[in-house]
Protein backbone atom coordinates (compact mmCIF):
# COMPACT_ATOMS: atom_id res chain seq x y z
CA UNK A 1 0.00 0.00 0.00
CA UNK A 2 1.19 3.61 -0.41
CA UNK A 3 0.96 6.39 2.08
CA UNK A 4 -0.03 9.73 -0.24
CA UNK A 5 -2.39 12.47 0.45
CA UNK A 6 -5.07 12.08 -1.64
CA UNK A 7 -7.60 9.08 -0.87
CA UNK A 8 -8.30 7.07 -3.41
CA UNK A 9 -6.55 8.22 -5.88
CA UNK A 10 -6.22 4.90 -7.70
CA UNK A 11 -9.72 4.13 -8.66
CA UNK A 12 -10.58 4.52 -12.11
CA UNK A 13 -13.56 6.22 -13.24
CA UNK A 14 -14.69 4.10 -15.89
CA UNK A 15 -13.91 0.56 -13.41
CA UNK A 16 -16.71 -0.95 -11.94
CA UNK A 17 -15.07 -3.48 -10.23
CA UNK A 18 -13.11 -3.22 -7.08
CA UNK A 19 -9.60 -3.08 -8.40
CA UNK A 20 -6.84 -6.09 -7.40
CA UNK A 21 -5.24 -6.85 -4.27
CA UNK A 22 -1.93 -7.96 -4.52
CA UNK A 23 0.51 -11.71 -5.22
CA UNK A 24 2.91 -12.75 -3.06
CA UNK A 25 5.60 -15.70 -3.42
CA UNK A 26 8.45 -17.47 -1.55
CA UNK A 27 10.29 -20.77 -1.92
CA UNK A 28 13.37 -22.20 -0.08
CA UNK A 29 15.59 -25.48 -0.75
CA UNK A 30 15.42 -25.21 -5.24
CA UNK A 31 17.90 -24.32 -7.58
CA UNK A 32 15.09 -23.06 -9.83
CA UNK A 33 14.36 -20.75 -6.96
CA UNK A 34 14.09 -17.59 -8.97
CA UNK A 35 12.38 -19.30 -12.03
CA UNK A 36 10.07 -21.22 -10.24
CA UNK A 37 9.11 -17.55 -8.48
CA UNK A 38 8.49 -16.21 -11.62
CA UNK A 39 6.56 -18.63 -12.55
CA UNK A 40 4.56 -18.31 -9.58
CA UNK A 41 4.15 -15.09 -10.20
CA UNK A 42 2.78 -15.18 -13.60
CA UNK A 43 -0.22 -17.44 -12.19
CA UNK A 44 -0.70 -14.70 -10.22
CA UNK A 45 -0.73 -11.93 -12.16
CA UNK A 46 -4.65 -11.34 -11.99
CA UNK A 47 -3.69 -10.06 -8.56
CA UNK A 48 -1.89 -7.27 -9.81
CA UNK A 49 -0.49 -6.27 -13.26
CA UNK A 50 1.26 -2.82 -12.47
CA UNK A 51 4.80 -3.98 -10.82
CA UNK A 52 6.67 -7.13 -9.96
CA UNK A 53 9.87 -8.00 -8.45
CA UNK A 54 12.16 -10.70 -7.01
CA UNK A 55 14.93 -11.08 -4.69
CA UNK A 56 17.05 -14.04 -3.90
CA UNK A 57 19.83 -15.44 -1.91
CA UNK A 58 22.19 -17.80 -2.63
CA UNK A 59 23.92 -17.76 0.88
CA UNK A 60 26.37 -15.36 0.60
CA UNK A 61 24.60 -12.16 -1.45
CA UNK A 62 20.96 -11.08 -2.34
CA UNK A 63 20.12 -10.48 -5.87
CA UNK A 64 16.88 -8.43 -6.79
CA UNK A 65 15.08 -7.09 -10.04
CA UNK A 66 11.96 -5.03 -9.51
CA UNK A 67 10.21 -3.54 -12.47
CA UNK A 68 7.28 -2.08 -14.09
CA UNK A 69 4.81 -3.83 -15.66
CA UNK A 70 3.84 -7.71 -16.22
CA UNK A 71 5.74 -10.59 -14.86
CA UNK A 72 6.07 -12.09 -18.72
CA UNK A 73 8.10 -8.21 -19.80
CA UNK A 74 10.26 -8.56 -16.74
CA UNK A 75 11.20 -12.17 -16.23
CA UNK A 76 10.40 -13.53 -19.74
CA UNK A 77 12.17 -14.98 -22.45
CA UNK A 78 13.47 -11.66 -23.88
CA UNK A 79 15.05 -10.87 -20.52
CA UNK A 80 15.90 -14.51 -19.51
CA UNK A 81 19.64 -13.06 -18.27
CA UNK A 82 17.56 -11.09 -15.55
CA UNK A 83 16.39 -14.30 -14.54
CA UNK A 84 19.57 -16.03 -14.58
CA UNK A 85 20.98 -13.49 -12.58
CA UNK A 86 18.54 -14.13 -9.80
CA UNK A 87 20.85 -17.13 -8.66
CA UNK A 88 20.46 -18.59 -5.48
CA UNK A 89 18.23 -21.47 -3.29
CA UNK A 90 15.42 -19.03 -1.95
CA UNK A 91 13.68 -16.21 -3.22
CA UNK A 92 10.46 -14.16 -3.10
CA UNK A 93 8.27 -12.07 -5.11
CA UNK A 94 5.42 -10.20 -5.45
CA UNK A 95 3.12 -8.56 -8.02
CA UNK A 96 1.76 -5.07 -7.56
CA UNK A 97 -1.95 -4.04 -8.31
CA UNK A 98 -2.54 -1.68 -10.84
CA UNK A 99 -3.93 1.61 -9.99
CA UNK A 100 -3.66 4.86 -11.49
CA UNK A 101 -1.47 6.46 -8.59
CA UNK A 102 1.95 7.22 -8.14
CA UNK A 103 3.96 4.60 -10.40
CA UNK A 104 7.73 4.59 -9.40
CA UNK A 105 9.55 2.11 -9.10
CA UNK A 106 11.10 2.85 -5.30
CA UNK A 107 7.14 1.46 -4.26
CA UNK A 108 7.68 -1.71 -5.97
CA UNK A 109 8.17 -4.94 -3.90
CA UNK A 110 9.82 -6.81 -2.23
CA UNK A 111 11.65 -4.35 -0.38
CA UNK A 112 14.94 -4.97 0.78
CA UNK A 113 17.64 -3.31 2.89
CA UNK A 114 20.60 -4.12 4.74
CA UNK A 115 19.93 -4.30 8.65
CA UNK A 116 21.99 -5.36 12.19
CA UNK A 117 21.69 -9.13 11.50
CA UNK A 118 21.80 -8.76 7.23
CA UNK A 119 20.21 -8.81 4.31
CA UNK A 120 16.24 -9.07 4.68
CA UNK A 121 13.62 -8.62 2.35
CA UNK A 122 10.08 -8.58 2.71
CA UNK A 123 7.02 -8.45 0.47
CA UNK A 124 3.12 -7.50 1.73
CA UNK A 125 -0.14 -8.46 0.93
CA UNK A 126 -2.68 -6.30 2.65
CA UNK A 127 -3.30 -2.93 4.60
CA UNK A 128 -1.61 -1.94 8.02
CA UNK A 129 -4.27 0.68 9.13
CA UNK A 130 -1.99 2.48 11.70
CA UNK A 131 0.60 3.27 9.20
CA UNK A 132 0.25 6.59 9.54
CA UNK A 133 0.70 6.51 12.73
CA UNK A 134 3.34 4.62 13.07
CA UNK A 135 5.48 6.40 10.30
CA UNK A 136 4.88 9.80 11.91
CA UNK A 137 6.20 8.48 14.51
CA UNK A 138 9.40 6.44 12.95
CA UNK A 139 10.22 10.12 11.37
CA UNK A 140 9.98 11.88 14.37
CA UNK A 141 12.72 9.50 15.65
CA UNK A 142 15.38 9.74 13.13
CA UNK A 143 13.85 6.91 10.37
CA UNK A 144 14.53 7.68 7.04
CA UNK A 145 12.19 6.29 4.26
CA UNK A 146 13.00 5.54 0.84
CA UNK A 147 8.93 4.33 -0.41
CA UNK A 148 5.77 5.49 0.30
CA UNK A 149 4.25 2.25 1.39
CA UNK A 150 3.01 0.92 4.19
CA UNK A 151 5.47 -2.17 4.08
CA UNK A 152 8.36 -0.40 4.59
CA UNK A 153 7.27 1.15 8.07
CA UNK A 154 7.58 -2.84 8.88
CA UNK A 155 11.27 -2.72 7.81
CA UNK A 156 11.45 0.55 9.90
CA UNK A 157 9.92 -1.49 12.86
CA UNK A 158 11.88 -4.38 12.44
CA UNK A 159 15.59 -2.60 12.52
CA UNK A 160 14.51 -0.84 15.52
CA UNK A 161 13.46 -3.69 17.25
CA UNK A 162 16.00 -4.79 20.17
CA UNK A 163 15.27 -8.35 20.02
CA UNK A 164 17.90 -10.30 19.23
CA UNK A 165 17.04 -12.52 16.33
CA UNK A 166 15.45 -12.46 13.02
CA UNK A 167 12.14 -13.85 13.66
CA UNK A 168 11.84 -12.68 17.06
CA UNK A 169 12.62 -8.79 15.65
CA UNK A 170 9.61 -9.33 12.79
CA UNK A 171 7.16 -10.44 15.35
CA UNK A 172 7.94 -7.74 17.53
CA UNK A 173 7.15 -5.33 14.84
CA UNK A 174 4.07 -7.22 13.84
CA UNK A 175 2.64 -7.00 17.06
CA UNK A 176 2.94 -3.08 16.94
CA UNK A 177 0.63 -3.16 13.72
CA UNK A 178 -3.50 -3.30 12.90
CA UNK A 179 -4.36 -4.31 9.96
CA UNK A 180 -4.80 -7.08 6.92
CA UNK A 181 -1.60 -8.98 6.18
CA UNK A 182 0.07 -11.83 4.32
CA UNK A 183 3.77 -11.77 4.82
CA UNK A 184 6.33 -13.03 3.00
CA UNK A 185 9.91 -12.21 4.00
CA UNK A 186 13.92 -13.71 2.81
CA UNK A 187 16.70 -14.13 4.99
CA UNK A 188 20.08 -15.06 4.42
CA UNK A 189 19.14 -18.83 5.79
CA UNK A 190 15.24 -18.62 5.69
CA UNK A 191 11.83 -17.95 4.05
CA UNK A 192 9.51 -16.71 6.76
CA UNK A 193 5.67 -16.32 5.97
CA UNK A 194 3.06 -14.76 8.18
CA UNK A 195 -0.63 -13.93 8.41
CA UNK A 196 -2.72 -11.42 10.72
CA UNK A 197 -4.98 -13.25 13.32
CA UNK A 198 -7.60 -12.31 11.67
CA UNK A 199 -6.36 -14.05 8.54
CA UNK A 200 -8.36 -11.25 6.04
CA UNK A 201 -5.56 -11.96 2.98
CA UNK A 202 -5.00 -15.13 1.75
CA UNK A 203 -1.57 -17.87 2.02
CA UNK A 204 -0.89 -21.07 1.40
CA UNK A 205 2.00 -23.51 1.81
CA UNK A 206 3.15 -26.22 -1.06
CA UNK A 207 5.77 -28.36 -1.79
CA UNK A 208 8.11 -29.75 -4.59
CA UNK A 209 10.82 -32.27 -3.55
CA UNK A 210 12.45 -30.79 -1.17
CA UNK A 211 11.77 -27.46 -1.09
CA UNK A 212 8.85 -25.15 0.59
CA UNK A 213 6.81 -22.52 -1.14
CA UNK A 214 4.76 -20.01 0.31
CA UNK A 215 2.03 -17.81 -2.24
CA UNK A 216 -1.37 -16.25 -2.59
CA UNK A 217 -3.17 -18.85 -4.30
CA UNK A 218 -3.17 -22.82 -5.30
CA UNK A 219 -2.87 -22.18 -8.94
CA UNK A 220 0.58 -20.53 -8.18
CA UNK A 221 1.65 -24.13 -6.85
CA UNK A 222 -0.24 -26.10 -9.98
CA UNK A 223 1.92 -23.72 -12.73
CA UNK A 224 5.14 -25.64 -11.22
CA UNK A 225 3.92 -28.78 -10.57
CA UNK A 226 3.74 -28.49 -6.87
CA UNK A 227 1.77 -30.10 -4.11
CA UNK A 228 -0.78 -27.97 -2.04
CA UNK A 229 -0.13 -28.77 1.84
CA UNK A 230 -2.31 -26.23 3.70
CA UNK A 231 -3.20 -22.81 4.24
CA UNK A 232 -1.11 -20.43 6.71
CA UNK A 233 -3.28 -20.22 9.61
CA UNK A 234 -4.54 -17.08 10.91
CA UNK A 235 -2.03 -15.39 13.01
CA UNK A 236 0.63 -18.17 12.39
CA UNK A 237 4.28 -17.51 11.49
CA UNK A 238 5.93 -20.12 9.78
CA UNK A 239 9.57 -20.46 9.01
CA UNK A 240 11.71 -22.36 6.38
CA UNK A 241 14.92 -23.26 6.61
CA UNK A 242 17.12 -25.83 5.95
CA UNK A 243 15.63 -28.14 8.98
CA UNK A 244 12.61 -28.00 7.15
CA UNK A 245 9.19 -25.74 8.21
CA UNK A 246 8.22 -24.45 11.53
CA UNK A 247 4.99 -23.30 12.74
CA UNK A 248 4.77 -20.60 15.37
CA UNK A 249 1.52 -18.85 17.12
CA UNK A 250 2.89 -15.43 18.45
CA UNK A 251 -0.23 -13.61 18.28
CA UNK A 252 -3.62 -13.57 20.67
CA UNK A 253 -5.84 -15.48 18.96
CA UNK A 254 -8.57 -13.98 17.33
CA UNK A 255 -11.98 -14.64 15.33
CA UNK A 256 -11.26 -15.72 11.95
CA UNK A 257 -12.58 -13.05 8.85
CA UNK A 258 -11.22 -13.93 5.65
CA UNK A 259 -11.86 -11.86 3.26
CA UNK A 260 -15.28 -13.03 1.42
CA UNK A 261 -14.50 -11.17 -1.60
CA UNK A 262 -11.84 -13.57 -2.90
CA UNK A 263 -14.66 -16.30 -3.55
CA UNK A 264 -16.74 -13.40 -5.57
CA UNK A 265 -13.68 -11.60 -7.64
CA UNK A 266 -10.45 -11.69 -6.78
CA UNK A 267 -9.16 -15.31 -6.73
CA UNK A 268 -8.66 -17.40 -10.08
CA UNK A 269 -11.61 -19.61 -10.64
CA UNK A 270 -8.90 -22.51 -10.41
CA UNK A 271 -7.77 -21.56 -6.67
CA UNK A 272 -8.36 -23.61 -3.48
CA UNK A 273 -8.82 -20.95 -0.89
CA UNK A 274 -9.60 -22.04 3.05
CA UNK A 275 -10.75 -25.05 1.76
CA UNK A 276 -13.23 -24.25 -0.98
CA UNK A 277 -12.96 -24.14 -4.70
CA UNK A 278 -13.17 -20.61 -6.01
CA UNK A 279 -15.53 -22.18 -9.05
CA UNK A 280 -17.53 -24.04 -6.91
CA UNK A 281 -17.94 -21.48 -4.44
CA UNK A 282 -19.00 -19.19 -7.82
CA UNK A 283 -21.39 -21.85 -9.43
CA UNK A 284 -22.93 -21.95 -5.84
CA UNK A 285 -23.49 -18.27 -4.98
CA UNK A 286 -25.41 -17.63 -8.70
CA UNK A 287 -27.18 -20.98 -7.79
CA UNK A 288 -28.58 -19.18 -4.72
CA UNK A 289 -28.95 -16.05 -6.42
CA UNK A 290 -31.24 -17.69 -8.51
CA UNK A 291 -33.37 -19.06 -5.71
CA UNK A 292 -33.37 -15.84 -4.41
CA UNK A 293 -34.54 -13.86 -7.54
CA UNK A 294 -35.94 -15.78 -10.03
CA UNK A 295 -36.93 -13.79 -13.60
CA UNK A 296 -38.76 -15.21 -16.52
CA UNK A 297 -36.00 -15.31 -18.74
CA UNK A 298 -34.88 -17.04 -22.49
CA UNK A 299 -30.99 -16.72 -21.87
CA UNK A 300 -28.59 -16.25 -19.17
CA UNK A 301 -25.83 -14.32 -19.93
CA UNK A 302 -22.63 -13.49 -17.85
CA UNK A 303 -20.72 -10.06 -18.14
CA UNK A 304 -17.23 -11.50 -18.73
CA UNK A 305 -14.98 -12.96 -17.31
CA UNK A 306 -15.76 -12.73 -13.33
CA UNK A 307 -19.60 -13.11 -13.82
CA UNK A 308 -19.12 -16.41 -16.07
CA UNK A 309 -19.33 -18.93 -12.95
CA UNK A 310 -22.21 -17.37 -11.46
CA UNK A 311 -23.72 -17.22 -14.36
CA UNK A 312 -23.28 -21.02 -14.78
CA UNK A 313 -24.43 -21.79 -11.44
CA UNK A 314 -27.66 -19.28 -12.09
CA UNK A 315 -28.46 -21.03 -15.22
CA UNK A 316 -28.40 -24.12 -13.79
CA UNK A 317 -30.43 -23.35 -10.99
CA UNK A 318 -33.41 -21.47 -13.10
CA UNK A 319 -33.26 -24.24 -15.96
CA UNK A 320 -32.90 -21.74 -18.30
CA UNK A 321 -29.95 -21.58 -21.12
CA UNK A 322 -26.82 -20.18 -20.52
CA UNK A 323 -25.17 -18.78 -23.98
CA UNK A 324 -22.10 -15.87 -24.54
CA UNK A 325 -23.89 -13.09 -25.47
CA UNK A 326 -21.15 -11.01 -24.42
CA UNK A 327 -17.60 -11.50 -25.78
CA UNK A 328 -14.72 -10.30 -24.11
CA UNK A 329 -11.23 -9.31 -25.97
CA UNK A 330 -8.57 -9.98 -23.81
CA UNK A 331 -5.90 -7.82 -25.45
CA UNK A 332 -6.39 -4.08 -24.42
CA UNK A 333 -4.64 -2.63 -21.65
CA UNK A 334 -5.77 -0.11 -19.14
CA UNK A 335 -3.54 2.45 -20.96
CA UNK A 336 -5.44 2.56 -24.57
CA UNK A 337 -5.55 5.98 -25.79
CA UNK A 338 -8.99 7.58 -25.86
CA UNK A 339 -7.99 10.96 -27.97
CA UNK A 340 -11.64 12.33 -27.96
CA UNK A 341 -14.98 12.48 -25.56
CA UNK A 342 -17.20 10.57 -28.32
CA UNK A 343 -14.53 7.38 -28.44
CA UNK A 344 -14.27 7.51 -24.41
CA UNK A 345 -17.93 6.72 -24.34
CA UNK A 346 -17.72 4.17 -26.90
CA UNK A 347 -14.64 2.64 -24.68
CA UNK A 348 -16.57 -0.25 -23.52
CA UNK A 349 -16.68 -2.13 -26.69
CA UNK A 350 -12.86 -2.11 -26.33
CA UNK A 351 -13.25 -4.48 -23.49
CA UNK A 352 -17.34 -6.17 -24.11
CA UNK A 353 -19.23 -6.41 -27.66
CA UNK A 354 -22.40 -8.24 -27.92
CA UNK A 355 -23.41 -11.17 -29.39
CA UNK A 356 -26.64 -10.74 -31.70
CA UNK A 357 -27.08 -14.58 -32.29
CA UNK A 358 -27.54 -15.19 -28.69
CA UNK A 359 -29.58 -11.75 -27.48
CA UNK A 360 -31.96 -10.92 -30.07
CA UNK A 361 -35.36 -10.76 -29.57
CA UNK A 362 -34.82 -12.56 -26.34
CA UNK A 363 -35.16 -11.89 -22.99
CA UNK A 364 -32.11 -11.60 -20.82
CA UNK A 365 -30.57 -12.25 -17.26
CA UNK A 366 -27.06 -10.78 -17.49
CA UNK A 367 -25.33 -11.61 -14.37
CA UNK A 368 -22.18 -10.42 -12.54
CA UNK A 369 -20.01 -9.95 -9.65
CA UNK A 370 -20.58 -6.55 -8.23
CA UNK A 371 -21.94 -3.28 -9.22
CA UNK A 372 -19.09 -0.48 -7.65
CA UNK A 373 -20.16 2.95 -9.53
CA UNK A 374 -22.52 1.44 -12.20
CA UNK A 375 -20.33 2.40 -14.81
CA UNK A 376 -19.80 0.02 -16.80
CA UNK A 377 -23.34 -1.81 -16.12
CA UNK A 378 -24.97 0.95 -17.92
CA UNK A 379 -23.00 1.25 -20.51
CA UNK A 380 -22.69 -3.17 -21.25
CA UNK A 381 -27.17 -2.95 -20.55
CA UNK A 382 -27.40 -0.28 -23.29
CA UNK A 383 -25.24 -2.38 -25.61
CA UNK A 384 -27.66 -5.42 -24.83
CA UNK A 385 -30.29 -3.69 -25.90
CA UNK A 386 -28.89 -2.45 -28.83
CA UNK A 387 -28.15 -6.23 -29.89
CA UNK A 388 -31.74 -6.25 -29.95
CA UNK A 389 -32.67 -7.90 -26.68
CA UNK A 390 -36.23 -8.17 -26.00
CA UNK A 391 -36.06 -7.66 -22.14
CA UNK A 392 -32.83 -6.89 -19.94
CA UNK A 393 -32.97 -7.65 -16.03
CA UNK A 394 -30.01 -7.87 -13.58
CA UNK A 395 -28.52 -10.32 -11.41
CA UNK A 396 -25.39 -9.32 -8.92
CA UNK A 397 -23.39 -12.44 -7.29
CA UNK A 398 -22.39 -10.02 -4.41
CA UNK A 399 -24.85 -7.87 -1.95
CA UNK A 400 -24.76 -4.34 -2.72
CA UNK A 401 -21.33 -2.81 -2.06
CA UNK A 402 -22.09 0.07 0.43
CA UNK A 403 -18.46 0.48 1.73
CA UNK A 404 -15.03 0.93 1.11
CA UNK A 405 -12.27 -1.63 2.02
CA UNK A 406 -9.64 -0.76 4.44
CA UNK A 407 -7.66 -3.92 4.53
CA UNK A 408 -5.80 -4.22 0.95
CA UNK A 409 -8.35 -3.51 -1.84
CA UNK A 410 -8.33 -0.83 -4.06
CA UNK A 411 -11.81 0.58 -3.93
CA UNK A 412 -13.33 4.24 -4.31
CA UNK A 413 -14.69 6.47 -1.47
CA UNK A 414 -17.88 5.47 -0.45
CA UNK A 415 -20.01 8.13 -1.77
CA UNK A 416 -18.69 7.00 -5.33
CA UNK A 417 -20.24 3.76 -4.23
CA UNK A 418 -23.46 3.45 -6.13
CA UNK A 419 -25.20 1.17 -3.30
CA UNK A 420 -23.74 3.76 -0.53
CA UNK A 421 -26.27 6.68 -2.12
CA UNK A 422 -29.27 4.55 -3.81
CA UNK A 423 -31.57 1.99 -3.71
CA UNK A 424 -31.74 -1.11 -5.89
CA UNK A 425 -34.95 0.16 -7.60
CA UNK A 426 -32.99 3.55 -8.07
CA UNK A 427 -30.17 1.77 -9.27
CA UNK A 428 -32.02 -0.11 -11.42
CA UNK A 429 -33.25 2.92 -13.20
CA UNK A 430 -29.93 4.51 -13.52
CA UNK A 431 -28.30 1.09 -15.30
CA UNK A 432 -31.56 1.13 -17.65
CA UNK A 433 -32.54 -2.27 -16.60
CA UNK A 434 -36.06 -3.68 -16.34
CA UNK A 435 -35.37 -5.27 -12.68
CA UNK A 436 -32.33 -5.52 -10.54
CA UNK A 437 -31.26 -7.55 -7.93
CA UNK A 438 -28.49 -8.62 -5.13
CA UNK A 439 -27.99 -11.52 -3.46
CA UNK A 440 -28.41 -11.16 0.17
CA UNK A 441 -25.49 -11.27 2.15
CA UNK A 442 -27.34 -14.52 4.36
CA UNK A 443 -27.47 -16.45 0.71
CA UNK A 444 -23.86 -15.23 -0.21
CA UNK A 445 -23.06 -16.88 3.54
CA UNK A 446 -25.57 -20.51 2.41
CA UNK A 447 -23.55 -20.31 -1.03
CA UNK A 448 -20.75 -20.84 1.10
CA UNK A 449 -21.73 -23.64 3.20
CA UNK A 450 -23.12 -21.64 6.02
CA UNK A 451 -26.56 -21.50 8.16
CA UNK A 452 -26.58 -17.85 7.53
CA UNK A 453 -24.41 -14.67 8.42
CA UNK A 454 -23.63 -14.61 11.96
CA UNK A 455 -24.96 -11.03 13.36
CA UNK A 456 -22.70 -11.06 16.40
CA UNK A 457 -20.00 -12.86 15.02
CA UNK A 458 -19.56 -13.08 11.34
CA UNK A 459 -18.00 -15.99 9.90
CA UNK A 460 -16.04 -13.54 7.03
CA UNK A 461 -15.05 -9.94 6.82
CA UNK A 462 -17.61 -8.95 4.88
CA UNK A 463 -17.40 -5.13 5.99
CA UNK A 464 -17.96 -3.73 1.96
CA UNK A 465 -21.04 -5.53 2.35
CA UNK A 466 -21.98 -4.41 6.39
CA UNK A 467 -20.13 -1.54 7.60
CA UNK A 468 -18.74 -3.85 9.96
CA UNK A 469 -15.07 -3.54 10.41
CA UNK A 470 -13.27 -6.40 12.15
CA UNK A 471 -9.85 -4.57 12.72
CA UNK A 472 -9.42 -1.25 14.37
CA UNK A 473 -8.64 1.68 11.53
CA UNK A 474 -6.51 3.82 14.08
CA UNK A 475 -5.35 5.96 11.25
CA UNK A 476 -8.93 6.78 11.14
CA UNK A 477 -10.27 7.31 14.39
CA UNK A 478 -8.19 9.30 15.78
CA UNK A 479 -7.96 11.91 12.76
CA UNK A 480 -5.13 11.25 11.06
CA UNK A 481 -6.89 10.37 8.04
CA UNK A 482 -10.34 12.21 6.56
CA UNK A 483 -11.03 9.04 4.16
CA UNK A 484 -9.33 5.59 3.29
CA UNK A 485 -5.67 5.75 3.27
CA UNK A 486 -4.53 6.32 0.07
CA UNK A 487 -1.79 3.38 0.94
CA UNK A 488 -4.23 2.39 -2.06
CA UNK A 489 -3.13 5.29 -4.59
CA UNK A 490 0.24 3.66 -5.93
CA UNK A 491 1.11 0.31 -3.99
CA UNK A 492 0.18 -3.23 -2.08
Amino acid sequence: MTLTTSPFASASEDDDHFQEECAVYGIFGSIDAAAHTALGLHALQHRGQEATGIVSADGKKFHQHRGLGHVGKNFGEENKSILDGLRGYAAIGHNRYATTGETALRNVQPLYADLEFGGFAICHNGNLTNALQLRRELVHNGSIFQSTTDTETILQLIARSRHRTVTDKLIDAMKQVDGAFALVCLTEESVIGMRDPYGVRPLVIGRIGDAYILTSETVALDIIGAEFIRDVEPGEMVVIDTKGLHSFFPFHKAPKRFCIFEYIYFARPDSTVEGHSVYAARKAIGAELAKESPVEADVIIPVPDSGVPSAIGYAAAAKTPFELGIIRNHYVGRTFIQPTDHVRHLGVKLKHNANPSAIAGKRVVLVDDSIVRGTTSTKIVEMVRQAGAKEVHMRIASPPTTHSCFYGVDTPERDKLLASRMTVEEMGKLIGVDSLAFISIDGLYRAMGEAGRSEDAPQYCDACFTGQYPIELSDWEDGTTNNQLSLLAAAS
